[in-house]
């Protein structure tokens, strides 16, 4: 039984977002079965989350909470049980929900730099297995539906998760940046170990879900989706696999993707149809992309 100040805490901060009381009184702990239950046979409607757009080179820091952008899965957590941002639910052990506070949390799950694909296959199993669940962590960095500037989202979230008490369970660094020159130093820094780039939030902005410059990534490195239109044959040493894919974007630019695949990839490339990520630096004046190069095959819950 938690102490009376954690309690009374938990429930205030539950009633905020209109969560059952029970599950305020008892601090964290969930109806859950003992066991995940199985996955719905439909999937729920996608949750709404806020979701960043692309930061200028130039952007002031000031008057944002920058942190680093975290090679993740997206995991909303709604009080009672994690979804995936396409709507899906997350089979995660009893003992890892049980341990999450009755508030709605937004946030991803991480395993480390560079190890997305690790972490998407042991979120994903039916089956969860406790070992591959133990080594990761639930990175959380907003209050979804919750009152007030981001800022005080950001106070409260950390508060939360000190009271909570879970070794998984960890709020993002967020920090006040003075200047561009300062910007760029932390960059440096989380590229230099690994990281893909920054998140910059601005500090008065309201919850609001969808995409808009309340939130934003900066990396040196664009990244941007489209649609696979056709194979191009190899030439040389790729002749009798793929040399390049031919890809529409959402404004309807075609071009050639023709770099960043794997052997495995060129023998057997995604689908016309499917949707990939590439990476590229910039855009022509005709809004091709520059540099371009694949990445994946689209996953529609990495964060």
């Amino acid at each position: 039984m938690p102490p009376p100040d954690r309690r009374r805490f938990l429930a205030l901060l539950a009633a905020a977002w209109g969560a059952p009381a029970a599950h305020a009184g008892q601090a964290g702990q969930t109806s859950h079965p003992a066991d995940p239950a199985p996955a719905p046979a439909r999937r729920a409607a996608a949750p709404g989350v806020m979701l960043a757009r692309v930061a200028p080179d130039d952007i002031d820091p000031v008057g944002h909470l920058v942190s680093e952008k975290l090679d993740g899965v997206r995991a909303l957590w709604d009080g009672r049980r994690l979804w995936f941002r396409s709507g899906l639910p997350i089979l995660a052990p009893h003992w890892f929900v049980e341990r999450l506070p009755p508030v709605p949390l937004d946030g991803e799950l991480w395993l480390g730099r560079g190890r997305f694909e690790q972490l998407a296959a042991a979120v994903r199993r039916a089956a969860a297995v406790d070992a591959e669940w133990r080594a990761l962590r639930y990175e959380v960095f907003d209050l979804p539906g919750a009152a007030g500037p981001f800022a005080a989202r950001a106070a409260r979230l950390r508060e939360i998760v000190r009271l909570q008490r879970f070794d998984a369970l960890h709020a993002v660094e967020q920090s006040a940046l003075a200047d561009r020159a300062a910007l760029r130093r932390r960059l440096d820094e989380v590229l230099a170990a690994g990281g893909e780039g920054l998140m910059l939030h601005r500090a008065d902005a309201p919850w609001r879900a969808g995409r808009s410059d309340a939130l934003l990534k900066l990396k040196r490195l664009f990244d941007a989706e489209a649609v696979v239109v056709a194979h191009v044959p190899g030439r040389g040493r790729h002749a009798g696999r793929l040399g390049a894919l031919q890809v529409r974007t959402p404004e309807g630019v075609e071009f050639l993707l023709g770099t960043g695949f794997s052997d495995a990839e060129r023998a057997a490339p995604p689908p016309p149809g499917s949707v990939v990520t590439y990476v590229f630096r910039g855009r022509t004046a005709g809004g091709v992309p520059r540099f371009a190069s694949f990445l994946r095959v689209r996953d529609p819950d990495r964060g």
